[in-house]
């Protein structure tokens, strides 16, 4: 089943166990977002993506201009280990590496959890590539992936048992959209996925057509 299908799965289980108000928390803060223009700025396919050092699970500083040394990298941008959505991606993701790594290709993740929870989100999902963090969105901020969640949108996580502060060790409540790019050589974006509504994600498909 395709990582697309999956989510669009999920999506409506969820929406089946959520009374009306809190799924209209949840697509009013969509739709406030995709009102915003945020992504209008962010780079896409064509533009030359900025070389980055950022650690990983474990603390390791990965650069990537190391990596791309070695050849073309994907790059997914992800909330967190407590989204559902982000583990369903990562897990369709690990299940296409060895696709990826056939095209010479590698892969990472980046988010703003703390390595330590990140350490957590790939033990969690048998994650055999690099989970990075961004630490306060720095990173994704510069490529204008970053939006503050509203606060209805906060007390509603609060009330689910989900701490942002916790997750990420501050209390900016950020969070990157969901983004896919995939990276030549070059530093070259030959593909970019860009998306405000969480629940879509890129599939492997698309970025084992590309490669």
């Amino acid at each position: 089943m395709s990582l697309t299908q999956l989510l669009k799965d999920h999506a409506e289980e969820s929406a089946a166990k959520f009374p009306a108000e809190v799924k209209a928390i949840m697509q009013n803060a969509i739709e406030d977002l995709e009102q915003s223009q945020l992504t209008t700025n962010a780079l896409k396919t064509g533009d030359i993506f900025p070389s980055f050092n950022l650690p990983n699970a474990k603390g390791e500083v990965i650069s990537s201009l190391t990596l791309l040394d070695k050849g073309p990298l994907v790059i997914a941008f992800y909330r967190g280990g407590w989204c559902p959505y982000c583990n369903i991606e990562l897990k369709a993701l690990q299940n296409v590496l060895p696709q990826l790594q056939e095209k010479g290709a590698q892969l990472i993740a980046i988010s703003p959890e703390s390595p330590d929870n990140s350490l957590t989100t790939k033990e969690k999902n048998d994650l055999s590539f690099e989970v990075l963090t961004d630490k306060d969105n720095s990173f994704a901020r510069g490529l204008s992936l970053v939006y503050k969640l509203p606060d209805d949108l906060i007390a509603l996580y609060s009330k689910f048992g989900l701490s942002l502060d916790d997750s990420q060790g501050n209390s900016n409540s950020e969070l990157p959209i969901a983004a896919t790019y995939v990276i030549d050589t070059n530093g070259k974006i030959i593909y970019h996925f860009l998306q405000e509504d969480y629940k879509l994600r890129a599939d492997p498909s698309a970025i084992l057509e590309v490669l």
